[in-house]
């Protein structure tokens, strides 16, 4: 643990007037008689002492990229009494059994512990953090912490107004309120629920009490709401407001699709038409908006940039689910359970070390996402938070645990079973995708055969089906063939060579992982194949799985692609897209290492369903 040498001077020097904590700022014993500081008094001498008598950064708290980790988020519920389009599906998401969520006790020990190591910001989500019962007494134990600066809150608003007069003399002292839109029936249409009118309220209720800015968070989606813009910047002609747009994310079941989202520089460009005197402000090192003022107005504008320009190089912030989950990255797929350690008796040392490992771990950057072939993101099924799945105490987290989770649950470990007798000499790292309700939620399990069943060849026509009669291409009219079931399997390979092999199988690639890449950019391909491929129809697809295996002794990757639908054209052309786009996704990932890379064996494996008959490649 870090030392703490200031602490143990001021216990000798201020004993008789004050007690010591882990920062070791003093906190006044008042005498009798004596008149109390003020709230305000209190933490401005608090941030006075804490400035002059700063102790060395948590080693703990420092990843291997020196990136110091103060800023802690702890998420309070699950729960969410809206049901944002963005964020979470009508139908809400499967829940873990309340035993399984933190306790109190166990927020507060954990928050103590972080404190104690140097986090001087706490920020409370969610889901809804202002539906747990006891937020205002969390609120109250977090403002008694030594050495904490801020405490924060994230909300939908709805229960705001009600709630902020005893949150703030408890001593929250930041509020962020999420708002998509300055139009009622809108409201409705995004959150799927009532209550604009409240949030409104809660904005007003927190200009009232003081807070300054009112951060007021914006996602913004095309076709929806950037029509929007200008009337929330002008909110902030006379308003303490902070409006921040955010690019919109992909996040589990928000049905994420590229062309919703309006880049921070094109938002900056519809601003600047209408204001050109808009000016840049001085950004924070660890800052994850670009802020802008314009001359005369209260208030000002920023953009958080997640998608078009990422700030991992300064992130300095740390999450926990309300499962007690250790996240060190938004967009990582792994986590570690604090709750299970906390639960076992772990003492304060072990639970440091295992957080420290944990941080040492995080990559520099989260994997670059290929945003051209975006669509959705994969549906994964639910899988309960006791997933027996853990390698050197980490989780990988396939359940829905806060409402702004991970949005991509790759999994992947090394083992030996095959995807194809060519490849079954060497360990392997494997991927595989699911988007499918019924499909087999262990990640991990075997990677099994093609589903087709094997059969003859499919029969040879002599003619075209593309062309009509004149020889022109025309789209075969399917309407009066029946509806079927259709799957298809498909598969490439891409040889790197042994460098850009050895980058990929160790994961070390500074583009981020490229099989995980990969993989979701052959899922998205998959349901893109309509509009890539002129001539294809549209299939609504009900199941996509996209496998990737590491080939030692050739240096190469092995991709196998499987589609399902049901419906009257078969799912040849989605299942080789899928193969062919992860395979040169798989080249982009890695040209920068090697460009003598190979892409070849992109074949149709096996089909069934439709008039012509089943087909399997022998």
């Amino acid at each position: 643990m870090a030392a703490r040498p200031v602490s143990r001077m001021l216990q000798r020097v201020l004993r008789s007037s004050v007690r010591s904590c882990s920062s070791g700022a003093p906190v006044t014993q008042h005498r009798p008689g004596e008149r109390s500081r003020t709230a305000a008094e209190e933490l401005s001498r608090r941030r006075q002492f804490l400035r002059e008598h700063a102790v060395p950064f948590s080693a703990f708290l420092t990843d291997s990229f020196g990136r110091q980790h103060s800023y802690l988020r702890i998420s309070l519920t699950e729960k969410c009494n809206l049901r944002c389009q963005y964020c979470m599906p009508e139908e809400g998401v499967p829940l873990t059994p309340k035993a399984d969520l933190l306790t109190t006790e166990e927020i507060l020990t954990l928050a103590r512990l972080f404190v104690k190591e140097g986090v001087d910001k706490i920020r409370l989500t969610g889901g809804e953090p202002l539906i747990r019962p006891d937020v205002v007494d969390i609120v109250a134990q977090l403002h008694r912490l030594e050495g904490l600066r801020t405490i924060g809150i994230t909300t939908n608003g709805i229960n705001l107004a009600r709630l902020l007069p005893q949150l703030q003399k408890a001593g929250l002292s930041a509020i962020n309120i999420s708002l998509d839109t300055l139009v009622p029936a809108k409201f409705e249409f995004i959150v799927r629920r009532k209550g604009f009118h409240k949030v409104m309220e809660g904005i007003h209720k927190a200009i009232e009490l003081g807070y300054s800015p009112v951060k007021v968070n914006c996602v913004v989606m095309r076709g929806l709401n950037e029509d929007e813009l200008l009337n929330f910047v002008a909110l902030t002609k006379g308003l303490p407001l902070d409006v921040r747009f955010i690019e919109y994310m992909p996040f589990d079941g928000n049905k994420w699709n590229f062309k919703k989202m309006v880049s921070y520089k094109e938002m900056l460009d519809t601003l600047q038409q209408q204001w050109p005197e808009l000016e840049k402000l001085p950004e924070e090192e660890s800052s994850t908006a670009k802020a802008f003022k314009i001359p005369g107005f209260r208030g000002q504008v920023s953009f958080i940039t997640s998608m078009s320009e990422h700030f991992c190089g300064t992130c300095n912030r740390l999450r926990i689910t309300a499962d007690g989950n250790l996240k060190v990255c938004l967009f990582g797929s792994s986590e570690v359970s604090l709750r299970d350690h906390l639960r076992a008796g772990a003492s304060e040392e072990e639970l440091l070390r295992i957080i420290g490992a944990a941080v040492g771990r995080k990559k520099r950057q989260h994997a670059e996402l290929p945003l051209m072939l975006q669509d959705s993101p994969p549906a994964i099924p639910s899988i309960s938070s006791q997933h027996p799945f853990h390698v050197q105490g980490i989780r990988h987290r396939v359940s829905f645990s806060n409402r702004m989770s991970t949005w991509w649950k790759g999994c992947w470990v090394s083992r030996t079973p095959p995807l194809g007798q060519r490849w079954s000499n060497s360990p392997q790292r494997h991927c595989s995708s699911h988007l499918d309700s019924d499909a087999n939620p262990k990640c991990l399990s075997a990677v099994s055969g093609a589903p087709a069943t094997p059969s003859g060849p499919l029969p040879t026509s002599d003619q075209l089906t593309h062309v009509d009669t004149e020889g022109r291409a025309a789209m075969v009219d399917v309407g009066g063939k029946p509806d079927t079931e259709r799957v298809a399997v498909a598969s490439a390979v891409v040889l790197l060579g042994p460098v850009a092999f050895k980058l990929v199988q160790e994961n070390q690639l500074k583009k981020g992982d490229a099989l995980v890449v990969a993989q979701l950019a052959g899922v998205q391909a998959a349901k893109l194949t309509s509009q890539l491929i002129p001539l294809c129809h549209h299939v609504a697809l009900s199941h996509v799985q996209v496998r990737l295996e590491l080939d030692g002794a050739r240096h190469a990757v092995g991709i196998r692609a499987s589609c399902r639908a049901w419906g009257p054209t078969g799912v040849e052309m989605e299942a080789l897209t899928a193969a062919a786009v992860a395979a040169l996704t798989l080249y982009d990932m890695c040209k920068a290492v090697s460009r003598d890379i190979v892409l070849g064996e992109i074949k149709l494996l096996s089909k069934t369903g439709g008039q012509r008959g089943d087909f399997h490649r022998t």
